[in-house]
C-alpha cells in the first residue's frame, strides 16, 4: 500500500503539544501550515525507513496556502495523521519538489 492510499483513509490530525511548540519555536511552522501541506498539490511523500525503528513514518514535502515549502515528518495513527517534525524545506529538498 502506498502512503498517498494510507493518507486518503486519514480522517484528521493528532496533535502532540510538545511537538507543535516545538516546531513553533525552533521552525517558525504553526499548525495551519502542517495541514495546508497534506491538502496543496503537488505533495511528495515517501517512507522514512531509516526512521522508523519504534513506528512507520513517513516525510512529505509541501507547500502552505502562503507558498511556503516545508519539509514534514509524520506517523499515521489509525485514521489521524500525526505530525512530529516540521520545518522549511533545504535547496535539496526544493530541487526535488521543484523538479519538472
Amino acid at each position: 500500500m502506498s502512503v498517498f492510499e494510507d493518507l486518503s483513509r486519514c480522517t484528521g490530525f493528532d496533535w502532540d503539544a510538545g511537538n507543535y511548540l516545538k516546531n513553533l519555536e525552533k521552525h517558525d511552522v504553526a499548525a495551519a501550515g502542517f495541514e495546508q501541506v497534506f491538502f496543496n498539490r503537488p505533495l511528495v511523500a515517501a517512507p522514512d525507513e531509516p526512521h522508523s525503528k519504534e513506528e512507520r513514518r513517513f516525510y512529505a514535502l509541501g507547500r502552505t496556502d502562503a507558498g511556503r515549502l516545508l519539509f514534514v515528518v509524520f506517523a499515521l495513527r489509525k485514521d489521524l495523521v500525526r505530525v512530529i517534525s516540521a520545518r522549511g524545506m533545504n535547496r535539496k529538498e526544493r530541487k526535488v519538489y521543484l523538479a519538472p
